[in-house]
């Protein structure tokens, strides 16, 4: 697959590029540039990312971090089978229990939710930092929904960190994952307060919190640019001044990928 000129390989994380140096260098360039692809392309062109992710496990299937970019890679195409077994392998040669939460949640997407949630009890989750740990809940919270146990998820994403006014990269997630929950139980009110929340914790637009809250007060947004209402379409007043709260949003559901 082309590279573009502009990529160097030099643009990978240090700790990828220290993995690398075990292969020719010829060989580790090639490989770092195909990483570096699948990195800028996986959120806005996922097939893009998975074509990069395919060449640079041909060329290097034994390097732990082409293992867990293939599995990411896969992930973002619903490929969870082979997510799995990617970073299964990438688990297998660091020792380390970073990736068990999304392996939880590749379970999840294969349709099996008794399995995250028994990996959401599993030792290795104690050996997560809290970024990790928030992500298993997030995952073991999904699962429980998964299983219609819709009251049990709520209970599973209730958690000091979920009750914390600091906020943190997660923060807009849980929240967000929280109200959802609420809401998909009948208690909207609370659902409002919750979407609310993530909102003011969403600063970088990683969820669609500020469009749910619009969705519950019943705000409407109207396309200035629709040519179906004429050369020169004008909104209302009040339309125009509904159509400023409107945010982007990014991602599916708000904690990561299948949950």
């Amino acid at each position: 697959m082309p590279i573009p000129e502009d990529v160097t390989g030099d643009e990978i994380d240090k700790d990828v590029r220290q993995e690398l140096q075990s292969l020719p260098k010829t060989l580790a360039e090639d490989v770092a540039k195909n990483l570096v692809m699948v990195a800028r392309l996986i959120d806005e062109d996922p097939e893009g990312a998975y074509g990069y992710s395919r060449v640079a496990l041909r060329l290097a299937s034994r390097v732990a971090a082409v293992r867990e970019a293939a599995g990411f890679a896969a992930y973002a195409n619903q490929k969870y089978g082979e997510a799995l077994a990617e970073f299964r392998a990438a688990r297998r040669m660091t020792g380390s229990a970073e990736l068990w939460p999304v392996m939880a949640d590749c379970e999840r997407g294969l349709g099996r939710p008794e399995k995250a949630l028994d990996m959401a009890g599993a030792p290795d989750v104690h050996k997560l930092d809290k970024a990790g740990q928030v992500e298993m809940r997030l995952v073991a919270a999904g699962a429980r929904r998964d299983m219609g146990q819709l009251d049990a998820a709520i209970v599973t994403l209730q958690s000091p960190e979920l009750a914390s006014s600091s906020v943190q990269p997660w923060t807009a997630r849980l929240r967000y994952a929280y109200a959802d929950a609420l809401l998909a139980a009948g208690r909207q009110d609370e659902a409002r307060e919750w979407f609310a929340k993530a909102v003011e914790a969403d600063k970088d637009g990683s969820t669609d919190a500020s469009d749910r809250l619009a969705e519950l007060d019943g705000v409407e947004f109207v396309d200035a640019f629709d040519e179906s209402e004429g050369d020169t379409p004008e909104a209302s007043t009040e339309d125009a001044g509904d159509g400023d709260m409107h945010d982007d949003d990014n991602d599916n559901d708000g904690d990561g990928g299948k949950n």
